[in-house]
């Protein structure tokens, strides 16, 4: 239940993310995405240190020192995360934070998928029941769009990979999420360097500086809970938990001024559905543990 709690933690502190970067304006999605990696590097390391997880770092070394080849691996696995958390910062500020919710809607069936057909797991049946239910709301999401733009399948497949390649690795853990982030950090720099303004604007806002410095520990935040959650259980119900990021997404999108429509309960109704199914589902097992 522990790692139940801590994915839904990070939905919520996802859906906050989301809206938190329409608040740091005048910096574009890209200068976002570079400032949150540079912040979030040195906290990271501090969360290694505190939380006794170095010897994780010192493991990815070790592999890395018998397998040179390693490399370019974890090279893909920092450049899989690095595009989704630019995605997730410059969305919202494109219009496209609608397509990037879509795509997290579709993403729990995936990962479904690939935890029955790649790592042989099966649903509870509360949990084949709500992946059902769901799935009758994502095919009206996708009957209703107009179409279904990049941002959507860049979100449902690539976030599939990344957790699949860092299980494969033995990477999925605090450790390994630090060498992603760690490895971000060049491409994190050349952004800044082209926008040299932003350094002085920050110099004289403090205020701003201060809201970047947030956004940079909640991202921080959310991305060791969802990644520490999804650690500690099969991926089949860790991609199933993930419905409760897009309904949060979905909150922030009508906040920065998206719309809905009337046929969209068709959307939603099943989602949430799902979840109460789930909800259901996580305090059966919990009786039957402590029986």
């Amino acid at each position: 239940m522990i790692a139940v709690a801590a994915a839904i933690t990070g939905c919520a502190l996802f859906g906050a993310l989301f809206y938190y970067s329409t608040l740091l304006a005048p910096l574009a999605g890209e200068e976002l995405f570079a400032w949150r990696i540079l912040i979030s590097v040195p906290l990271m390391a501090l969360c290694l240190r505190l939380l006794g997880a170095l010897p994780q770092l010192q493991a990815v070394w070790r592999q890395l020192r018998h397998r040179p080849a390693l490399a370019l691996l974890l090279l893909a696995s920092a450049a899989l995360l690095g595009v989704q958390l630019w995605l997730f910062t410059w969305a919202p500020l494109h219009g496209y934070a609608l397509d990037v919710s879509l795509g997290y809607f579709l993403l729990p069936l995936v990962m479904v998928a690939v935890g029955r057909w790649v790592f042989n797991e099966r649903l509870s049946s509360l949990q084949t029941l709500a992946t059902g239910v769901a799935s009758l709301g994502v095919a009206h999401a996708f009957l209703s769009a107009e179409s279904a733009a990049w941002p959507t399948f860049l979100v449902a497949l690539g976030y599939p990979v990344y957790f699949v390649l860092r299980r494969k690795l033995a990477t999925n853990h605090l450790g390994g999420l630090f060498v992603d982030m760690l490895l971000m950090v060049p491409a994190a720099l050349l952004v800044v360097g082209q926008h040299p303004a932003t350094l002085t604007h920050l110099g004289g806002h403090p205020v701003l500086g201060v809201k970047l410095l947030g956004f940079g520990v909640l991202g921080v935040t959310a991305l060791v809970l969802f990644l520490w959650a999804s650690r500690h259980m099969r991926i089949g119900l860790f991609g199933l938990l993930s419905y409760f990021e897009p309904v949060f997404l979905v909150l922030v999108a009508l906040l920065v001024g998206e719309r809905l429509g009337a046929s969209d309960l068709f959307t939603y109704g099943p989602i949430w559905v799902a979840m109460l199914l789930l909800v259901a589902d996580g305090i059966r097992s919990l009786r039957t543990s402590r029986a």
